[in-house]
Order: structure tokens, then sequence, then C-alpha cells
């Protein structure tokens, strides 16, 4: 698997709020207010199908706040790996359910740290956003 090399450094942000702030304000303006439906972005490896977000913040805030705090610093850096990359990523059957595949692309930020981005697609072909981590 190749590592996509981002434009973006990891977010700033010293607390989970301030660092919710700056994340949110990126998130409504380059993502949630450009539709009036449910919130997607469009990747460039799944010829610019629509990855909604609908499990993402479930999953995030299911977290303890330390984990949330280590995920969302990788958050403008993983809309650009899902945007953009067309490297293609590791692909397995999601073991607790058949009916989807896990898609896991690899990203570094502008400051050569590495993190994955997991996509989950269902049997009817929508794309989910599940999660952001960082190997450590």
């Amino acid at each position: 698997m190749i590592a996509y090399q981002t434009k973006y450094k990891k977010v700033s942000g010293t607390s989970l709020g301030e660092l919710k702030k700056n994340v949110f304000r990126f998130y409504n303006k380059e993502i949630k207010n450009k539709t009036k439906r449910r919130p997607y972005i469009r990747s460039a490896y799944f010829n610019k199908e629509k990855i909604f977000f609908d499990y993402y913040w479930d999953h995030l805030w299911q977290k303890s706040p330390k984990e949330r705090m280590k995920r969302l610093k990788y958050f403008k850096a993983m809309i650009d790996v899902v945007k953009n990359s067309k490297n293609k990523p590791s692909i397995k059957n999601n073991p607790n359910n058949k009916n989807e595949v896990l898609y896991r692309f690899a990203g570094l930020t502008r400051g050569k740290e590495i993190f994955f981005v997991q996509i989950k697609e269902n049997k009817k072909s929508k794309k989910y956003l599940m999660s952001c981590f960082s190997p450590e």
C-alpha cells in the first residue's frame, strides 16, 4: 500500500474544544454547506462516487476524549486523501458482516506523519467514511 502525500498539516489545537472548533469550521465551510442533504465528498479512487459521513461522527464520539483528539487532528488530511488519492488501498471483507467491504487508505501529512483512513462499502454500493487513525 502506497501512502498519499497530503498538502495539509495536522489540525492545530491544544484542547478538545479548540480542536473541534477548528475541525467543524473546515467541515461546515468545505463539506456540509455545499449540499442541502447529507454531507458527502467525492473520491478520486472510486471514480468520483460519493462518500458519506453517516458513520464517521457516531464512531468518533464513541471514543475517549484523548482518542478523539488524536483522530480529529488528521481531519483535513483525511479529507484530502479521500478526495484526491488514486493509490490502491488494502481491501478486505468485513468479518462482522459479509455484505460489506472495508477499504483502508494510507496517507502522509505535510509533516511526514502516517495515518490511515477507512471506508466501508455495502452491497448497495453506498460508501461511508468510517474512521481515521494513526498507527501509534
